[in-house]
């Protein structure tokens, strides 16, 4: 069983969140707080392997939260639930050790699907052993981020390619290669490979962006399940 700690300062919304994660096989809800300095209290007498962490609380960031749990020696996986969608809160969520961003509102089918993906990840590399190789490392970032990455193109990897979609949802009105790129810490060029293969696979939507002089830019938008 997989224990969790809901953070979220809303009463109601907490309420619900706790309901959520209870509905999902294989999770318990271990604690529900409303405030960072609770969350870390509640973690240092009770250890929980994941936390679902609302960015924006009364008392203290939601990510010097994240970041105060790693200091403080938890092993805890964070799952940022949030609405704030600028791209350089996602950026510091990644560097803070996050592992995935749940956009507010959302369904419950959204996040039984990112916690079944975090069940995953955790199977993946569960034990107390070193990985096989690179491709292993790739099929566990690929079952926390939800694309299938079993045969990914040469010279492609999980772990950006998980750095790409994380972006691509953090922007739900779609955006250019370039800030996608930005975003994810790799190249324009490099954004744009993994985005093609994404449209490939019929998870990304690719139109044309006009309102410039000369050629149109490409706006990418993710598709695929919420």
């Amino acid at each position: 069983m997989i224990t969790v700690l809901v953070v979220e300062d809303d009463p109601l919304v907490g309420e619900a969140h706790e309901a959520y994660v209870n509905r999902v096989d294989g999770f318990a809800v271990a604690g529900r707080v409303r405030t960072g300095q609770a969350a870390l209290r509640f973690v240092e007498r009770t250890p929980v392997d994941l936390v679902l962490l609302d960015l924006r609380l009364p008392d203290m960031d939601g990510l010097q939260v994240a970041r105060a749990l790693r200091t403080a020696g938890s092993d805890a996986d964070v799952i940022a639930v949030t609405s704030a969608r600028e791209l350089k809160v996602v950026r510091a969520a990644v560097s803070s050790g996050v592992v995935q961003y749940l956009l507010k509102p959302f369904t419950f089918a959204a996040m039984r699907e990112k916690l079944e993906h975090y069940a995953k990840f955790r199977t993946s590399l569960g034990h107390d052993r070193e990985v096989s190789g690179q491709a292993e490392i790739d099929r566990a970032f690929a079952a926390l981020r939800g694309v299938d990455r079993a045969a990914l193109p040469k010279g492609m990897g999980g772990e950006t390619l998980a750095a790409v979609v994380a972006a691509l949802r953090a922007a739900p009105e779609g955006a250019p290669a370039g800030t996608i790129g930005e975003s994810a810490g790799v190249s324009r060029v490099t954004a744009r490979r993994y985005l093609e293969y994404l449209v490939d696979k019929g998870v990304v939507e690719r139109r044309p962006s006009y309102g410039g002089v000369g050629r149109p830019e490409m706006t990418y938008r993710w598709t695929g399940e919420d």
